[in-house]
């Protein structure tokens, strides 16, 4: 008997390139997409699609009974820039969705979740390089707060309950397929589609802010990965350190520049700088590695190479 599977949040950036991947994998008819609105439609077209809030028990109950679901991803979330617009929001629909599900689990409703925390659990006292698993975290936006916290809850779920909760601290995700969602990381998907549409790109971060990031291909394999893996393979219970590479704005521009020589580039920070300054340079994923497997796959010449390839054909110009 095949897993079913819900993705709460299948619409978001994340979330609907997973719907696709976890498809393919499991079979149209076992993986069920969810959101709070009809806002993708390539999601909402090309399978099994239910509104559900997530914020709302009954609501992600009834889904889970109508469908027998085994398995939630939850992938709702609201992003650490708007979350500093919002944050109560911010806190209300990260903590509230994940005490659901995980409750859920507790009561045997279903068998295993997948939460993603972020790099944004991390602040400026934590070691900026090489970040390891075990270390000071002291966020500072209402985003890492919300992710720091809620580790903690998955563990003590675990501990407690027995549930089988599973997470990876995503770090900056690029990718040509979704627009950004509000993350402080997003310049470095924005920046493609203005080198594509403009030849140029005004920067809210410093040239040399250096942030830990990710290709989405990347990102849609470790979170496959992880839930694949063996239960007694996953030691960590409050969330794995997750890493591909780490580069600064000037270092994308130069790379755009070996595809399009004449881009142009200016660097104009705002509040977001603050947000990038607390976060981490790069990350030590060695438990990902060693515990499950995990193996990144692009660099950034190799996404760069991709993204404006993929973009290029999305706005149907030539170069």
């Amino acid at each position: 008997m095949s897993e079913k599977i819900l993705i709460i949040g299948a619409c978001g950036q994340i979330g609907s390139e997973l719907t696709f991947k976890l498809r393919r994998i499991y079979g149209e008819e076992n993986v069920i997409a969810s959101d709070i609105s009809y806002s993708n439609e390539n999601i909402v077209n090309s399978g099994i699609f239910e509104i559900v809030d997530a914020q709302d028990y009954a609501s992600v109950m009834v889904c889970v009974e109508k469908y027998k679901i085994d398995t939630i991803y939850l992938m709702a979330a609201m992003l650490s820039a708007t979350g500093e617009k919002y944050p109560m929001k911010a806190w209300d629909l990260n903590m509230t969705s994940l005490f659901h599900v995980l409750n859920l689990a507790r009561a045997k409703f279903i068998k295993k979740v997948f939460w993603p925390s972020s790099i944004a659990v991390y602040g400026s006292t934590t070691p900026k390089e090489y970040t390891p698993q075990y270390t000071i975290m002291e966020p500072s936006t209402v985003y890492g707060i919300t992710k720091q916290v809620g580790e903690r809850w998955c563990e003590y779920y675990y501990n407690k309950y027995d549930v089988d909760v599973r997470s990876i601290r995503y770090p900056g995700i690029i990718s040509w397929k979704t627009l950004p969602g509000g993350g402080t990381t997003d310049y470095a998907v924005e920046i493609y589609h203005e080198a594509i549409k403009n030849k140029s790109y005004e920067c809210f971060l410093k040239a040399d802010t250096e942030l830990p990031m990710m290709f989405m291909d990347d990102a849609i394999k470790a979170t496959v990965d992880i839930m694949k893996a063996k239960a007694s393979s996953i030691k960590i219970r409050s969330s794995y350190n997750l890493a591909a590479i780490s580069f600064t704005p000037k270092e994308v521009a130069d790379s755009i520049k070996k595809h399009i020589p004449d881009f142009n580039i200016e660097y104009k920070p705002d509040y977001r700088q603050e947000i990038a300054n607390s976060w981490p340079k790069s990350i030590n994923d060695s438990y990902a590695r060693q515990d499950w497997k995990w193996k990144h796959k692009f660099l950034l010449d190799d996404i760069t190479k991709e993204m404006l390839f993929q973009l290029d054909k999305k706005y149907n110009q030539t170069k």
